[in-house]
């Protein structure tokens, strides 16, 4: 009976012990970083890389939010921007690791610029551009593991919806201050 109470007492302890450790890693109120983004985003019938930054600000302790402007190269004659807000629900997971799923919204940008053609005999074709702005909500979780006290490296997955849908993986690097 008492061995049984002990091994309780025991596991209790280290269930107590493991939350103590894992909610450490956990940003606090008025946490905030900022960083880049290395992305690569695609929908039908188009791919690419891009370039972001972003700011993140912990409102509560599992609550965090969070502003992104990425930019994907231009390819094809095509470029895309993204400015989105994002919500984050943080689960710390380990000493280091938080985890979290995020709903954001947020305004897509693209533009088609077609080259200017000379046709002798013809003249300059080409050389227009089209460009569209969208309202874009998006899905997603991330991972953050916190490299040192002040420096945080996380990825993310992103499901947006556009006109179309849109899916971006991104891995980043965050310097808290």
């Amino acid at each position: 009976m008492k061995t049984v109470f002990f091994k309780r007492a025991a596991i209790v302890a280290i269930a107590m012990l493991t939350m103590s450790l894992s909610a450490a890693a956990l940003p606090k109120k008025g946490d905030m970083d900022a960083g880049a983004n290395l992305l690569y985003g695609t929908t039908s019938g188009w791919s690419n890389i891009g370039l972001g930054a972003k700011f993140r600000y912990n409102v509560t302790n599992p609550i965090r939010l969070a502003a992104e402007f990425d930019y994907f190269l231009k390819k094809n004659y095509l470029s895309m921007w993204d400015f989105s807000v994002y919500g984050h629900y943080l689960f710390s997971v380990a000493d280091k690791v938080v985890v979290y799923p995020e709903v954001g919204l947020g305004v897509v940008g693209s533009k088609a610029s077609l080259p200017t053609f000379d046709i002798p005999g013809y003249g300059n074709i080409g050389g227009n551009s089209l460009s569209s702005n969208d309202f874009a909500v998006s899905l997603g979780g991330g991972i953050d593991y916190q490299l040192t006290s002040n420096l945080v490296l996380n990825g993310n997955l992103r499901y947006k919806t556009i006109s179309g849908s849109w899916f971006n993986i991104a891995i980043g690097v965050a310097y808290k201050f």
